[in-house]
């Protein structure tokens, strides 16, 4: 799944390509917006908020995305071949003079008025990946539900936003943190600090690495290497379900190196 850096990469691009450009034709296909035409608006910024982003148009007009586990923009060239997956994926396409913008998979895309996105991303906690980050609210979000584990506490957006599994798993690991440790027992200025840290590094890179290590198979400490040789201590990496459904994701890690106490 796109976690914040993702989107904060996307963001740029889409930026950077489209800010300040009129859109010279829209198509949206999702039926909510199959009969929505934005050309003639002007593209005034693109801006992420967690794992979500907005786009905001003259006269008012924000769209807002969100990748979930698959979705993403792709940016090509006027006549370019598109690649970002078989046509019946799109959701979206935005062309500028120069640029055409193509949204695939997206399960979340919706208008509304620029004025009133805090009702799309208003139960957000801090960005992680914000300049204005405010680490003080992060931490009182976390500690507010001292019993919850440390997983299901650093997974959930209204306490911070932008941790996904990738980030959540890897943490803990590098912390010696047991998935299922209560809050209570955490320190979590240090899950913060450090989820912060990783994701900044991370900006630069096209993948999500955590080992220092930028090569395939080598990227993770524990994600998604279940019944493999922990890095540190060979011990094979265990992996289960945490969390009620639907929400429950997958866990793993190191018994040895995380400990239950």
């Amino acid at each position: 799944m796109p976690e914040g850096d993702t989107v904060w990469r996307a963001t740029k691009r889409l930026d950077q390509a489209l800010a300040g450009k009129v859109l010279t034709k829209t198509d949206f296909r999702v039926p909510t917006l199959a009969t929505t035409d934005l050309s003639g608006r002007t593209m005034i910024k693109v801006v992420p908020r967690g794992k979500h982003l907005l786009m905001r148009l003259s006269g008012e007009t924000t769209i807002h995305s969100h990748f979930r586990m698959d979705g993403s923009w792709h940016l090509y060239r006027p006549g370019e071949r598109w690649k970002g997956g078989p046509d019946h994926q799109v959701r979206a396409v935005l062309e500028t003079e120069s640029w055409t913008a193509v949204g695939y998979r997206l399960p979340v895309l919706e208008l509304v008025a620029t004025s009133a996105e805090e009702t799309v991303v208003g139960h957000l906690g801090p960005d992680l990946l914000s300049p204005s980050f405010d680490r003080a609210v992060a931490l009182a979000n976390l500690a507010a539900d001292p019993e919850r584990t440390i997983s299901e506490a650093l997974l959930d957006q209204r306490n911070l936003a932008g941790i996904g599994n990738f980030y959540r798993t890897e943490v803990c690991f590098l912390l010696g943190l047991h998935p299922w440790r209560p809050v209570s027992t955490v320190e979590v200025g240090a899950a913060v600090d450090l989820s912060r840290r990783l994701m900044k590094a991370n900006l630069v890179h096209a993948a999500q690495v955590t080992t220092g290590v930028d090569r395939p198979g080598q990227r993770s400490w524990v994600f998604e290497r279940p019944g493999k040789p922990c890095r540190r201590c060979r011990t094979l990496i265990r992996t289960a379900p945490i969390g009620e459904p639907p929400r429950a994701r997958v866990s793993y890690w190191c018994p040895r190196c995380q400990p239950e106490n």
